[in-house]
């Protein structure tokens, strides 16, 4: 009962997950992923298995065609689910059950895979894969926003809409960007606006946390207020408000 794009930037190396429902709370069900190893977007009946030994698999660099295989094969219930992955190398795959209540399917494009059940048509993913292949000069957090908009345009979940939500790994097992709409009229729009807010604050202070290359982070208050306020007046500068 979602739509969803799972991809990875190959600009920067990041992963991403975006999706929006007319259900509660989808960015708490729908989305995995790890820096460095891939990502995942369990829908249909959500099977948050396939999230958590999802990850682990791709910890182990398999593939997404075998990552696929294994969680399906071994879930009497993959007919009512869906599922797509993109794996280390960029490579994608997904799964749509028989039992997935139409329109339903995916597409996909170079390290790109957009996936949907209980959609309006198949216009849906189809817009949603065009419009971010096209916005590749976008930074990735709004090039998988625009994604999404584009799909709601075409019509989106046949039900109506309530949530959405966008994750990124940029290299850290914990996400660098991890904002979520859990009940609106408008989760998209109000997706924006967070996405904007993240980045006033959020992201540079995210960015400035303890990490595998720097497991201290910067606790020097007065230095983090720097890089914040530094972040925000570049980031703002290359995006006006319209």
């Amino acid at each position: 009962m979602t739509w969803s794009i799972v991809a990875r930037d190959a600009a920067t190396g990041a992963y991403g997950v975006a999706v929006s429902t007319c259900a509660f709370a989808v960015g708490a069900r729908v989305p995995y992923g790890g820096g460095r190893i891939g990502a995942i977007a369990t829908q249909a009946f959500v099977n948050p298995l396939y999230g958590i030994d999802g990850l682990r698999l791709l910890q182990e660099g398999r593939s997404a065609v075998e990552i696929i295989a294994t969680l399906t094969a071994a879930d009497e219930g993959r007919a009512h689910r869906q599922l797509h992955v993109i794996d280390r190398d960029g490579k994608t795959a997904s799964h749509t059950g028989a039992a997935c209540i139409d329109w339903c399917g995916a597409v996909d494009g170079p390290q790109v895979s957009v996936a949907g059940n209980m959609l309006s048509g198949p216009e849906v993913i189809q817009q949603t894969l065009k419009a971010y292949i096209a916005a590749s000069a976008l930074d990735f957090d709004e090039r998988l926003l625009v994604a999404l908009e584009a799909g709601e345009k075409a019509g989106g979940d046949k039900r109506g809409k309530q949530s959405a939500a966008i994750r990124i790994w940029a290299g850290e097992p914990v996400p660098s960007l991890d904002i979520r709409v859990d009940d609106h009229t408008a989760p998209l729009t109000e997706l924006r606006r967070l996405w904007r807010v993240a980045h006033q604050r959020s992201v540079p202070f995210q960015q400035a946390s303890p990490s595998r290359g720097r497991p201290a982070g910067v606790t020097d208050r007065a230095e983090l207020d720097r890089l914040c306020t530094e972040y925000a007046a570049a980031w703002n500068a290359r995006h006006p408000e319209s």
